[in-house]
């Protein structure tokens, strides 16, 4: 009988270095981009789940969003035109935005996977649960 470890995530612990206050949001950010940290940096704060060395990722996410979101914005200002260049340029941002949301907690498995579930909003009533 062999012996794996395959599938068993290791337990979380918490980081000591956590951000406890939102940084400033960079200033060579495109608009677009610049929103998308506002809006994502109080929940990653007060989930206590960010440390410095996360926020070269979660420029590179925003970057991403705002990509998608430009485009996106300037095809609906031309008609609704689809440019197949920036169609793919689209895609392979809205890929690593998705891959990079993953990362950091920002998708409902992801958050399921580090456990951002409190335990008061368990459910206790759960026939399933063993």
């Amino acid at each position: 009988m062999s012996v794996h470890s395959r599938g068993v995530k290791p337990f979380l612990n918490a980081d000591p270095d956590v951000l406890t206050k939102a940084p400033p949001v960079p200033a060579y950010l495109a608009r677009h981009a610049k929103a998308e940290w506002r809006r994502i940096m109080p929940q990653l704060i007060a989930r206590r789940i960010i440390t410095k060395g996360d926020l070269a990722g979660l420029e590179n996410y925003c970057t991403c969003v705002g990509i998608v979101r430009q485009i996106e914005e300037e095809r609906a200002a031309s008609g609704g035109l689809i440019d197949v260049k920036l169609f793919g340029v689209l895609n392979r941002a809205a890929q690593s935005a998705r891959q990079l949301a993953a990362e950091y907690g920002l998708t409902p498995t992801s958050r399921a996977r580090i456990g951002a579930v409190s335990p008061e909003q368990d459910d206790d009533d759960n026939p399933l649960a063993v």
